[in-house]
């Protein structure tokens, strides 16, 4: 039986995603089966009250667990319930599996609401659903993902996707851009900062003896400049700075060689150059059993590491165990958040 919640259980801001993907079924499976979870947090959908009753009823649940909620206080977090602070107008009418420029707009305003809670001291941290980028486009929200947009909403420039399973910590130099772009914005100054960023959180979670491992952009890391100038002379002396600094890190290392000795428990925290050099390995080793975590946000944000999964939504096949990990690593997060934020203030700051 779940155990009443302490008054010190992290409140959790879980938005819905894009209406018309998976998000609304994977947020209903997970409260509607997961009770054990709310011995961990408390969870509040930011959403919309029908599209979550239309998500209950089609995976055969009573629609009367359902509850709309006010303010993210009144959150009861009793088993079985689902509830929900609604963010604005109904999106009942959008269709599902179909790119929608009103669900695009409800997706980021979910989110623009879970970041306004939480600057209030409302919510102690952030799980997201997935949302489509194409639809966030056509509602004219220019943001190339999550990731950039709770950024803005919190005002930071130093950042980073993480990719997480269990002990293992990927780093995003660069996401979501263009690979000649990627190149482009892989500089010594946003290297030296995703080093420092990263080299902070290791030592805020206790683990400053962990070397922070830079994969090379090139392949071979660039074989001594036969494949590519930029491992030498961007990448590495990145590197001997940050440890000049009293951040331990190595690289840059071969692609090729680093991902494969990371999943083996070799590194620990490992930054890629670009999106699939880190995401690519990753979703193929861990699936369901990985989230994305931004780093340099002043409050826990945790993802899901998937996509809306337009081509299966309304199947009732969705599987919610990537958003259920999220919200469980998004409460342990949150306790040590503020040692995780000041380290890396002191570090990207000085």
């Amino acid at each position: 039986m779940t155990q009443a919640p302490t008054p010190k259980t992290p409140l959790l801001a879980v938005t819905l995603g894009d209406v018309a993907g998976i998000g609304p079924e994977i947020t209903a499976k997970m409260l509607m089966k997961h009770d054990a979870l709310r011995d961990k947090a408390r969870l509040v959908v930011i959403g919309d009250v029908d599209v979550m009753v239309q998500a209950v009823r089609s995976l055969g649940g009573d629609p009367a667990i359902v509850r709309r909620v006010e303010r993210a206080a009144d959150v009861t977090n009793a088993p079985g319930t689902i509830e929900v602070l609604q963010a604005g107008p109904s999106l009942a009418g959008v269709k599902q599996g179909e790119i929608s420029a009103e669900a695009g707009d409800g997706a980021v305003r979910f989110v623009t609401t879970a970041c306004a809670l939480a600057r209030a001291g409302e919510v102690d941290g952030i799980v997201t659903a997935p949302l489509n980028k194409a639809a966030i486009h056509a509602a004219g929200h220019k943001w190339p993902g999550h990731t950039e947009l709770l950024a803005h909403e919190f005002g930071v420039k130093t950042f980073s996707l993480v990719l997480s399973a269990g002990d293992l910590y990927i780093f995003h130099a660069t996401t979501h851009v263009s690979l000649r772009q990627a190149i482009e914005d892989l500089t010594p100054a946003r290297t030296r900062a995703v080093l420092r960023l990263a080299g902070s959180f290791a030592k805020a979670l206790g683990r400053g003896d962990q070397p922070v491992a830079v994969s090379g952009l090139n392949p071979h890391a660039g074989e001594n400049g036969i494949f590519g100038s930029e491992d030498a002379d961007i990448l590495a002396p990145a590197v001997a700075e940050a440890n000049a600094n009293g951040i331990l890190a190595a690289g840059p290392i071969p692609a090729d060689a680093l991902f494969p000795q990371a999943v083996r428990g070799k590194w620990q925290f490992v930054i890629a150059c670009y999106h699939d050099q880190g995401h690519a390995p990753f979703k193929a080793v861990y699936g369901d059993d990985g989230v994305n975590i931004t780093v340099g946000l002043p409050v826990v944000r945790v993802s899901v590491d998937h996509g809306t999964a337009f081509d299966i939504v309304g199947q009732g096949i969705a599987r919610e165990d990537s958003l259920v990990l999220a919200a469980e690593r998004a409460a342990a997060l949150v306790p040590g958040w503020g040692h995780v934020w000041e380290t890396a203030q002191a570090q990207t700051e000085g």
